[in-house]
């Protein structure tokens, strides 16, 4: 993520857990005004990062339930953030609009309130289920009437991250030129296995104009065994069971992991504690920083907390170079 020098586009950012759409869009040059989230310990990552930033973290400032979002109207161009995903989750009960923690009313009632020049939104895979068609029309696209909306999926591997990882994106611009100019974000890398294929399976030729994403033995410096492969998906450590130390997604996962010869359980707090903690069969065992480094995240962005806390705050961001592209896609509409 190269740092693009300021792009003269501001931003306000909504559930921003460890930042990693606030990353991607300082990266990508935006003006920071505000970030926002209800969990105390992601406001300590937030401000150790980035001293200079406008925090409101906890439930006495970051719960965007009680906001005025009024005082930020005509100051802000894009209103970002991931709201929160339990509720479409493959993995949890999809509950939708019946589940408490569905944020999509507070998001919009944010965009709504500001009238930023674009938002941009993420969620996981599960809300384009079939069974949410009608949820997605009557509670986001019809609730944001005033805005043109596109809905896309990218994979981080796509952007040179070494995890298998999809999410969408809904990205809305009130200016129907802006709208007409804006680019879904094309990849900027390529996985090939080590047999040659694609992460589909099939026989792929190297395309050359897009550089070649890193299995995760090899972006962690590990010695070569003849075997990588991306990482499944990474857990968040805030859910399953109380405090876990395991980014362990699925029981298909631990195979992934297991030929990798990788382990995804018990994380360490550093690289130290890790090597001094040999795992079943001397896999590698991982720290917080490597975790991070599979989710995208710069070496010089340091987490707050214990490894549970860090492993929520990876496993629920948006990987930062993901969002960087965006960013960029987003600036590139409104500033051309």
């Amino acid at each position: 993520m190269q740092q693009i020098e300021g792009n003269n586009l501001s931003c306000l950012s909504l559930f921003s857990g460890g930042g990693g759409l606030d990353l991607g869009f300082d990266r990508a040059g935006y003006r920071h005004v505000a970030s926002y989230e209800l969990i105390p310990i992601c406001k300590e990552t937030l401000t150790s990062n980035r001293p200079e930033w406008n925090v409101f973290g906890g439930p006495d400032s970051g719960d965007v339930t009680k906001v005025d979002w009024s005082p930020y109207k005509g100051d802000i161009d894009v209103v970002h953030g991931g709201p929160p995903c339990q509720p479409f989750s493959i993995a949890g009960e999809q509950k939708g609009v019946d589940d408490e923690r569905n944020m999509w009313g507070e998001f919009i009632r944010a965009v709504n309130t500001i009238k930023p020049k674009a938002f941009v939104a993420e969620n996981v895979l599960g809300i384009l289920n079939p069974k949410f068609e009608q949820f997605v029309k009557v509670y986001i696209l019809d609730r944001l009437k005033d805005y043109k909306i596109v809905k896309f999926e990218m994979n981080s591997s796509d952007y040179g991250v070494p995890q298998i990882r999809r999410r969408v994106f809904f990205v809305g611009f009130r200016n129907s030129t802006d709208f007409s100019r804006f680019e879904i974000p094309q990849p900027t890398h390529q996985w090939l296995s080590n047999n040659g294929t694609s992460e589909q399976g099939m026989m792929s030729l190297f395309d050359n104009d897009l550089q070649r994403t890193m299995g995760v033995r090899e972006a962690l410096g590990l010695s070569d065994t003849k075997f990588d492969n991306l990482a499944p998906t990474i857990r968040s450590g805030f859910t399953g069971k109380r405090n876990t130390t395991s980014v362990l997604n699925s029981s298909a996962g631990q195979k992934t992991w297991g030929d990798m010869e990788v382990w995804p359980n018990g994380v360490q707090s550093d690289r130290q504690a890790a090597s001094s903690f040999p795992a079943k069969n001397t896999h590698f065992r991982m720290s917080v920083q490597d975790v991070a480094l599979l989710q995208g995240f710069p070496e010089s962005w340091k987490f707050s907390g214990a490894v549970y806390q860090v492993l929520g705050q990876i496993g629920n961001s948006v990987a930062p170079p993901v969002a960087y592209q965006v960013a960029r896609s987003v600036a590139e509409a409104l500033n051309n």
